[in-house]
């Protein structure tokens, strides 16, 4: 069973304010280069490390699922929070993608940089 995770991000001011814009998380700082999440808001507890790299699906790192009962909404939401929907939601045998593939912001070196 997966615990804790911990990702790394370029900005944490950028990533905090997307993922609580974006999903209502709430975060807890630990000095000027950690703050958590915790299962309350995130589902999972877990926390972001300041880092010069990002962790994205082209560059070897985990794909996080996120889960929503609104799919559509959700989209939105990561759009208007600065998000970029880099798969859109898609038909497979059984159903529609429950899931659609996103980045924050803070994973780009540049605004209009893809993920």
């Amino acid at each position: 069973m997966i615990n804790y995770v911990e990702l790394p991000s370029k900005d944490l001011g950028a990533t905090k304010a997307f993922f609580a814009a974006a999903f209502g998380w709430e975060f807890v700082d630990y000095g000027p280069e950690y703050t958590s999440f915790s299962a309350t808001s995130a589902g999972l507890d877990g926390g972001f490390f300041l880092d010069t790299k990002a962790s994205t699906t082209a560059t070897g790192g985990a794909l996080v699922v996120l889960k929503s009962d609104g799919l559509e909404a959700t989209l939105a939401a990561v759009e208007a929070a600065g998000g970029v929907i880099v798969k859109p939601i898609f038909d497979f045998p059984g159903g529609q993608s429950p899931v659609s593939w996103g980045c924050q912001p803070s994973s780009r070196s540049s605004p209009g940089e893809a993920c």
